[in-house]
């Protein structure tokens, strides 16, 4: 059977997971303020997505226009992802105009200009002259001159002044982009009456005082504005240079980044025909480029940080996370690791013990090194300063920092050079590759031998995601799990050299291998009449090598879970060939975000937590770490985890080929959602070894 026919674009199988994104702030059971949060969050991924992904599928277009041998249809593509996108358009206006109603019931109002008060029309007039119109800086448009350069992160208002002459109307074209990043996007206007409370978006503050931008100096007896929104393709272009360092080039292609080839251009449908052409023209947009008629408002990621100015109901009730007793069982960190693996299941457990690991390890005399990878880090990085303290305190600290991480570059080049000026050195990794794993290794002198700590885990050193992203870190002691990840620091020190591994699942060096070796003794004992089943939770699987060795265990037998947050190739439930697959995708309160392996293993299961996805770049173009999951307690866990998941009938919805994303039907099972289950599970757990008394010898200082 080909099974070429039954992959699923990644680009659409992608504005699937954002459509369920969208039914978030659908779904009324959600709290009011979460629901148009979730209208940012949808918002923000759509602008991702035509920066990176729908910009491939235009150099692809390009690409096929001078390569004509090839089965590759990106044009067709880039007409089914307009109409999806357009279909989703359609139905994101309609949920924010219900939420709107919904607000005003909970005496939350978001009112236009049209819509103010005389006493709220005032305090905006005085509110637009005192801040507002000394930072707007407007630009007049010229039919004999080019644009400005529209930003890919802005919003503007295209203004349109005409003048009523005798025997003509002269029109006058301007630009003014809304300045989100020095102002707030919502403007609380004061009232008398302390139970109802109105907003006013930063646009229509500037739409309410628009003729006073241009009085005096362009003459008009009307004036109207409409919103534009430009999308840029964010590949980043870097110099071959062997005399230009690899930080000066990314520094350079992100400065180029901001001249980067239109891909979307988003404009007010109200917009006239004559000002529409002119962005058309000067823009030189051309019939591969998504024109995106909408409504008023763009730029709709700012509502990610809607306030809530209501009661607290109107926000997810907080879920605080929960301290390790395997940790606090003993006086220091190294105590904890060193008696037990322990596992930490974020952002139901506190990131602190991942910065108390580093900060201890930054002053402790027994420690003689420290090495990290960089993704991503927080803005004022706990994990940065501790490295740096570490430096300071004569620790020999090495950290692989990946300038290429996507919308961190610019962030990842500030902590390159702050880490160098404090004496820490800074690698960049393979390459060719991103280095993508999450590791930390401390070398420590202890009875006069030298051992090591690690940590391996499924998301990045970041304590703000720590909070909204469900992640996995384990802590071990075990000498040869330790050595393993020292030889991953060793590989992308010298990539030339061989590196054999035991237990980590290293990409590029042998990911897909291990992967097809354990796939095919699950499909060898289907066919031997044993047991045979494996799960993988990810974010996205879209290798259609893996995937057709999935369809191929489908058909021995072997039975197969996926949970895929995001993008997803495979299509299950086709008779004779994913019979046996069942693909669910969870979207709720918390990202999920860790890769998890499980294989039956004739009933000696195998469990693995890795930083990779099931993509051919993670798999052979990145450096990505996967972890055995040996402690037998541990390895419960994290296969009680995913059947909790696998058995949501609340927040789970059915990844299918029609890709309808309905919901798992709950029957007459009771009401599990997943991410609340394991909120509990969690909390029994640590319960349970709160009861658990440390061995005394464990709580001496030797």
């Amino acid at each position: 059977m080909n099974v070429e026919q039954y992959f699923v674009e990644k680009e659409l199988s992608w504005l699937s997971f954002n459509e369920r994104v969208l039914q978030e702030a659908g779904d009324r059971s959600v709290p009011i303020v979460e629901r148009i949060r979730f209208l940012g969050i949808y918002s923000n991924n759509m602008d991702e997505f035509f920066r990176v992904r729908v910009a491939d599928v235009k150099r692809r277009v390009v690409y096929n226009k001078k390569n004509t041998n090839t089965d590759d249809n990106p044009e067709k593509l880039l007409t089914d992802i307009q109409s999806k996108v357009m279909r989703l358009q359609r139905r994101f206006h309609s949920i924010y105009r219900e939420i709107l109603v919904g607000l005003r019931k909970k005496h939350i109002y978001l009112v236009s200009e049209q819509q103010l008060e005389p006493e709220g029309s005032a305090f905006v007039e005085s509110y637009f002259r005192s801040t507002v119109l000394p930072i707007l800086a407007p630009v007049l448009l010229h039919e004999n001159k080019s644009l400005p350069l529209l930003k890919d992160h802005a919003i503007y208002l295209a203004v349109k002044l005409t003048k009523q002459r005798k025997d003509r109307v002269n029109s006058h074209f301007a630009l003014i982009e809304v300045p989100c990043e020095e102002l707030p996007r919502f403007v609380l206007i004061p009232s008398a009456d302390t139970k109802r409370k109105t907003l006013i978006i930063l646009d229509n503050v500037i739409r309410h005082c628009l003729s006073d931008v241009f009085k005096g100096i362009i003459s008009h007896d009307t004036v109207e504005a409409y919103t534009v929104k430009l999308t840029r393709d964010a590949e980043l272009e870097l110099g071959d240079g062997i005399s230009q360092s690899y930080l000066d080039q990314m520094s350079a292609g992100l400065r180029n980044r901001h001249f980067g080839k239109p891909v979307r251009f988003v404009y007010d449908q109200e917009m006239p025909d004559d000002m529409l052409d002119f962005f058309m023209r000067k823009l030189e947009l051309s019939n591969y480029d998504s024109l995106i008629p909408g409504e008023r408002y763009h730029n709709f990621k700012d509502f990610i940080g809607f306030p809530n100015l209501g009661r607290a109901t109107l926000e997810n009730k907080p879920l605080p996370p929960m301290r390790s007793n395997q940790f606090d069982n003993y006086p220091s960190i190294f105590k904890a690791i060193r008696h037990n693996d322990i596992l930490l299941h974020y952002p139901y457990h506190r990131f602190d013990y991942m910065t108390d690991f580093l900060w201890q390890a930054a002053i402790d005399p027994k420690v003689t090194s420290i090495m990290l990878s960089i993704y991503r880090v927080a803005s004022n990085s706990k994990i940065v300063h501790s490295l740096v303290n570490a430096a300071r305190n004569h620790k020999k600290v090495t950290v692989v920092v990946e300038l290429q991480a996507r919308f961190d570059e610019k962030a990842n080049i500030k902590w390159a050079r702050k880490l160098t000026d404090e004496g820490v050195k800074v690698e960049f990794g393979v390459p060719g590759l991103k280095v993508h794993s999450k590791l930390c290794l401390v070398k420590c002198i202890e009875n006069n031998q030298e051992v090591s700590y690690a940590h391996i885990g499924t998301g990045n050193f970041h304590e703000k995601t720590a909070k909204i992203y469900t992640d996995f870190s384990l802590f071990t002691y075990n000498q040869a799990i330790t050595q393993e990840v020292e030889k991953v620091f060793d590989f992308i020190h010298a990539s030339y050299q061989r590196y054999e591994f035991r237990h980590l699942v290293v990409s590029p060096l042998d990911c897909r291998e291990r992967i097809n070796a354990m796939l095919i003794r699950e499909i060898e004992n289907a066919k031997a009449g044993k047991d045979a089943w494996c799960i993988f939770k990810v974010n996205n699987l879209v290798d259609k090598a893996l995937a057709a060795l999935i369809y191929r265990a489908s058909q021995a037998g072997v039975k197969v879970n996926l949970i895929v947050r995001g993008m997803c190739c495979i299509q299950p439930g086709i008779k004779g060939l994913s019979d046996n697959i069942r693909a669910i995708s969870i979207v709720d309160r918390f990202l999920e975000h860790p890769r998890i392996m499980a294989f039956c293993n004739d009933g000696d299961e195998e469990v693995y937590i890795s930083s990779a996805d099931l993509m051919t770049r993670n798999i052979e173009h990145r450096v990505e770490v996967g972890v055995p999951i040996y402690d037998e307690t541990l390895k419960k866990r994290v296969l009680d985890i995913l059947h909790l998941q696998l058995a949501d009938n609340t927040k789970a919805r059915i990844i299918d080929p029609e890709q309808k994303n309905d919901y798992v039907k709950k029957g007459r099972r009771r009401k599990i959602r997943s991410q609340f289950a394991i909120y509990d599970y969690v909390r029994n757990w640590e319960e349970e070894i709160k009861l658990t008394p440390s061995p005394a010898a464990e709580l001496s200082d030797n």
